[in-house]
């Protein structure tokens, strides 16, 4: 059980080397939802590989954090209106989480199945949608 510890541990550390890069990325803003002035985390978006990679993460708010982390309490709604812009995002790592989101919500949400229809998305970024 401590090796897995470490293992977290080394990992959490190595994604904390991002941290004032993706910072200044960001602008310290959310990168999905744009809103300053929060608190934010360093987010690998999934699939997750051995080696933390810089393009994988973005800075997240809690309320994104927590929709992307955990499905069973995400909760669709005007309030994810922001997604239709962020699948525009030049960042992939941040089009994959915005198109995640939006198809989740596709079904009871119809500009969010408007948002998906009028997207293109690049080939890798496609396969990535789908990958986790």
């Amino acid at each position: 059980m401590a090796k897995g510890r470490e293992v977290h541990l080394a990992r959490v550390a190595a994604l904390q080397c991002f941290g004032k890069d993706l910072a200044r990325r960001s602008k310290s803003k959310c990168e999905l939802c744009e809103r300053g002035g929060e608190t934010l985390s360093i987010v690998e978006v999934p699939p997750i590989f051995c080696e933390p990679a810089y393009e994988r993460c973005v800075m997240l708010c809690k309320s994104c954090r927590l929709a992307v982390e955990d499905p069973k309490r995400f909760s669709p709604g005007e309030q994810w209106r922001f997604l239709a812009q962020s699948v525009w995002s030049e960042l992939p790592a941040v089009q994959v989480l915005a198109v995640r989101l939006l198809k989740r919500m596709e079904a009871s949400e119809a500009w969010a199945r408007e948002a998906l229809e009028g997207v293109y998305l690049e080939e890798d970024i496609e396969i990535w949608v789908t990958e986790a």
